[in-house]
């Protein structure tokens, strides 16, 4: 059931509409009395779920007992964080996911299923795990809040996603990303209807239809003088409420081109992007608006590391960027790669196939330990004198000296992509 639907490219919902949108979609559901919330972390701080999460305590009080935040591989959150992003919900409400160990194994996606959506990618079955205080928390309510926007893995982030994935288990994550990264990200990203999807939606209807989860979503985009707005807010507990939500986004996060791009530079806010882990979303947002033979800059202050997760960072180090047949054949060779297949996902979601060069300016991270996962180094400070992100502005830009650049402040919150390799009816 749709209990609220609100948004449009042009509509502005403040923080008064918002508390009255959820609080309104909260009265139809009757007294709770153990409440579970289930926001993403820091790393999606723009998607106003930390704002609704305060407002949903403001409306149940003391029966929000719990709030867990979707966590996936990443790194648990700091104090600073949890107070920075869920600003007057009370700090000894939170709990850390322990995607390693702190999970129930419902049941599994059949191989042939999988199989068969896949087309053949792939062929195994998918585990359906989930953390254990969701599965066996005795919560009546179970909100699942955050951004519909494209997504890499999927097609199109949250719904049952910030579930299965951002509080699944080893099994499940490792097989979900790389079930996306062996289909083919450029032929998912910003669908809803993909192979990844299919795999989550069996799951929700044969194995978690018992239990109380509603999902409120948000579309957050910017506006013509760059500045976040929410475009859209909707709260249900059917596939409708993301549908609405996706095909808004499609409208708000999507920037499509008439040429490919020769030079893009992408600034990486250093308190959100600290790894390539996330901070390769410059690489998935722009891969369809790349032009071959093109650059990639990415301004990184804040990169410290590859990977969020210790064993993975170590798998990144030592296997690189190095492309799809080689990230294949090395999960062949090698079973810790085939015992962390999010890993080798990532290895390919990670690379330009060849196609363009990707070069990151970090902050903390060497020249020498840059240039052996496979990217090009460029100085940080030198290039951020050149490409000042305090001077551009989003979209095109012409420098001084007549280069002519596509900025992009933050690679999150959207994707831009080559009209003739996005058709308009590809998008489902």
């Amino acid at each position: 059931m749709l209990y609220y639907s609100r948004g449009s490219p042009t509509d502005r919902l403040t923080v008064a509409d918002l508390r009255a949108g959820l609080h309104a979609a909260l009265g139809q559901l009757g007294p709770r009395q153990r409440v579970l919330v289930v926001p993403p972390d820091f790393t999606r701080c723009h998607s106003q779920a930390g704002l609704l999460t305060r407002l949903a305590y403001d409306y149940f009080g003391p029966q929000l007992t719990d709030v867990l935040p979707a966590l996936g591989t990443h790194t648990p959150m700091t104090p600073e964080q949890i107070a920075g992003m869920f600003a007057g919900v009370p700090a000894g409400l939170f709990r850390v996911h322990n995607w390693r160990t702190g999970i129930a194994t419902l049941g599994e996606v059949p191989a042939a299923f999988v199989r068969e959506v896949s087309e053949g990618a792939v062929d195994f079955p998918w585990p359906v795990q989930l953390a254990n205080l969701i599965s066996t928390g005795g919560h009546d309510l179970i909100l699942s809040i955050g951004q519909v926007v494209p997504h890499e893995v999927i097609g199109m982030a949250n719904h049952n996603k910030n579930l299965f994935i951002g509080t699944g288990g080893p099994d499940s994550i490792n097989r979900s990303h790389f079930i996306g990264a062996a289909y083919g990200m450029e032929r998912m990203m910003g669908r809803t209807d993909t192979p990844v999807r299919r795999i989550l939606n069996y799951a929700g209807e044969h194995f978690t239809k018992h239990l109380p989860i509603v999902y409120v979503h948000t579309v957050v985009g910017r506006d013509a003088e760059g500045r976040l707005q929410v475009r859209g807010l909707y709260v249900g507990d059917d596939p409708e409420v993301f549908n609405r939500a996706a095909a808004l986004s499609r409208q708000v996060n999507f920037e499509m081109l008439d040429q490919p791009l020769q030079k893009v530079v992408v600034h990486l806010d250093p308190a959100e992007f600290k790894s390539t882990w996330l901070g390769n979303k410059s690489v998935y947002r722009t891969r369809l608006a790349m032009a071959d033979g093109g650059e990639l800059l990415v301004l990184a202050p804040g990169l410290k590391e590859f990977g969020e997760d210790a064993e993975i960072d170590r798998l990144i180090r030592k296997y690189g960027y190095r492309g799809t047949p080689a990230t294949l054949a090395a999960v062949q060779a090698n079973v810790e790669l085939q015992n962390n297949l999010s890993a080798a996902a990532h290895l390919i979601h990670g690379s330009s196939e060849g196609r363009f060069r990707i070069t990151y300016c970090p902050g903390q991270l060497t020249k020498r330990e840059i240039e052996s996962v496979g990217f090009t180094h460029a100085d940080l400070k030198t290039m951020t004198q050149r490409y000042d992100p305090t001077k551009l502005q989003d979209g095109w830009n012409t420098l001084p000296d007549g280069e002519r650049i596509f900025y992009i402040s933050n690679p999150a919150l959207g994707l831009w992509a080559c009209r003739d390799r996005f058709a308009p009816d590809a998008i489902i």
